[in-house]
């Protein structure tokens, strides 16, 4: 069983910086994708990274390119969303989820961190 821990949400301005972590435990990674999403609210959930474990390859979406950047520590097994630049509209509870390579589903996801971003 996968078991995925967010932690690093807070409080900050606008223009501030923070990163979230996804701790994993319960096996290898090896052929997962790790993906970070967020839920404001009265709004859809929505993708904002993914990386692949294996190779590190990553896709951002387009509102937080160069201003977030997703990144992992194979030894900690623990995916990063280190979010600089940020922006009242980046409010949002944040969630880290992960799949299978082919998969379409995320079928792992974390509890959600809250992030704040005031302006």
């Amino acid at each position: 069983q996968v078991q995925l821990v967010e932690s690093g949400g807070g409080l900050v301005q606008a223009g501030g910086s923070l990163r979230l972590s996804c701790a994993a435990s319960g096996r290898t990674f090896g052929s997962y994708q790790v993906g970070w999403f967020r839920q404001a609210p009265g709004k859809e959930r929505e993708s904002v990274a993914v990386i692949s474990w294996s190779d590190g390859s990553t896709y951002d979406v387009d509102s937080v390119k160069g201003r977030f950047t997703i990144s992992r520590d194979n030894a900690k097994k623990t995916v990063y969303l280190q979010m600089n630049s940020l922006k009242p509209e980046d409010t949002a509870v944040y969630y880290c989820a992960a799949r299978r390579v082919g998969q379409s589903e995320y079928n792992h996801w974390g509890q959600g961190t809250q992030v704040t971003v005031s302006s």
